[in-house]
């Protein structure tokens, strides 16, 4: 069974820092492309971060480069969204999602596998 589990969410201040984890199993993702995505209260899911198969390629959303940084662990089957300088309006719930045609892309329909999702709050 495919799974994918989100970590590391949690409460923090503005300007903190949370590092989260996304841990694939049931089958070897080192070929699929990997992203971050959010869905803040009463809006939609949309794109954080995303990373292709091998880590050539990685694109942001405008609101969090700089500050984000995604990355794929050495065994290609976790992936990870170091969040730093964190504001309010970064609070969400954020999910990892998988792509098995291993090309990077932002589309949230392109990806197969998702996660539950992890809550995290920025306070003021």
């Amino acid at each position: 069974q495919v799974q994918l589990v989100e970590s590391g969410g949690g409460l923090v201040q503005a300007g903190g820092s949370l590092r989260l984890s996304c841990a694939a199993s049931g089958r070897t993702f080192s070929n699929y492309a990997m992203g971050w995505f959010r869905r803040a209260p009463g809006k939609e899911r949309e794109f954080v971060a995303g990373i292709n198969w091998n880590g050539a390629y990685i694109r942001y959303t405008d609101s969090v480069k700089g500050r984000f940084t995604i990355s794929r662990g050495n065994t290609k089957n976790a992936v990870y969204l170091q969040m730093n300088s964190l504001k309010p309006e970064d609070t969400a719930v954020y999910y990892c999602a998988a792509d098995r045609d291993g090309g990077l892309t932002t589309t949230i329909s392109d990806y197969n596998y998702w996660g539950q999702g992890t809550q995290v709050t920025v306070s003021s």
